[in-house]
């Protein structure tokens, strides 16, 4: 079995009134501060560290999450995960995260920026029991070429896999290679920054969706569309020109799950 270059495995658990980092260790490339309490629900926040800077030619990255019952997780990075020259073998990570009865987590990461002749593969699998949330984020931005052109990645993809009590209920596939319909009616329509959010949770209804439409109607410069899931929960996507713009949608679309869904103060997950 080859050795991933970073390792991070988290199990967390509610203990009185706040959750608690029952266990943790990393390994390689991959470092997790201890957990920070910003607000008053006692959720715990941690922030994935990679002190190596980026990814390269053939890194395997994993990372293995368990939360017990109602325990609250909000995982985000230290900055923004930048993919390199990976012109032989691609660079991959894969997640896994078992969310028992009544526990969420959220997982917000700074943007993914891929660079010239970047190829990177990312496999997310989660396992929910009844009763957990979760709200999961991604945003894919061009990096910089020396010719000054966008697009220049080889290749970005993301395969999401949700299970709830074993059952499949949820494969979502984004796939990203650019050629010279990149721009094209169907694909990115112009834009260059693709961003998106998952969240599954029992509350979320038609209602809510509502709310959300009437968040973005003023936001007609980008491209927005969100659908509600069967679970119940929904899917967000958004184009954009800019990173700052994808990253203000998901905000404020966060802000009202947390205020609507969850019935938590919003947070500010400041890092600079």
């Amino acid at each position: 079995m080859v050795t991933p270059t970073g390792f991070l495995r988290l199990a967390a658990a509610r203990k009185k009134e706040k959750t608690i980092f029952k266990e943790t260790y990393t390994e390689g490339a991959f470092k997790i501060t201890r957990p920070v309490y910003l607000t008053s629900s006692g959720e715990a926040y941690g922030y994935v560290m990679n002190p190596g800077g980026g990814y390269v030619d053939g890194d395997s990255y994993r990372i293995a999450i368990v939360l017990e019952e109602e325990a609250e997780v909000l995982l985000t990075t230290q900055s923004s995960t930048k993919i390199y020259k990976t012109r032989t073998t691609p660079a991959i990570q894969d997640m896994e995260i078992h969310l028992k009865k009544g526990s969420l987590f959220e997982y917000l990461p700074d943007p993914v920026i891929a660079y010239q002749h970047a190829c990177f593969k990312q496999n997310l699998i989660v396992q929910m029991e009844k009763g957990a949330s979760l709200v999961c984020c991604d945003i894919f931005t061009p990096g910089w070429a020396p010719d000054g052109t966008l697009f220049r990645y080889d290749l970005l993809q993301s395969k999401m896999e949700v299970y709830l009590e074993k059952q499949l209920i949820l494969f979502d596939h984004i796939k990203l290679e650019p050629d010279e319909d990149m721009t094209g009616i169907g694909y990115m329509e112009g834009y260059t920054h693709f961003g998106t959010m998952i969240t599954i949770d029992g509350r979320v209804n038609k209602d809510f969706l509502e709310e959300l439409h009437a968040l973005y109607e003023p936001l007609s410069e980008l491209r927005i569309g969100v659908s509600m899931l069967a679970v119940p929960g929904f899917a967000l996507r958004v184009l954009a020109n800019s990173t700052q713009a994808i990253e203000h949608i998901q905000g404020i679309t966060h802000e009202l799950i947390r205020k609507k869904i969850l019935g938590k103060e919003p947070v500010f997950l400041r890092k600079y």
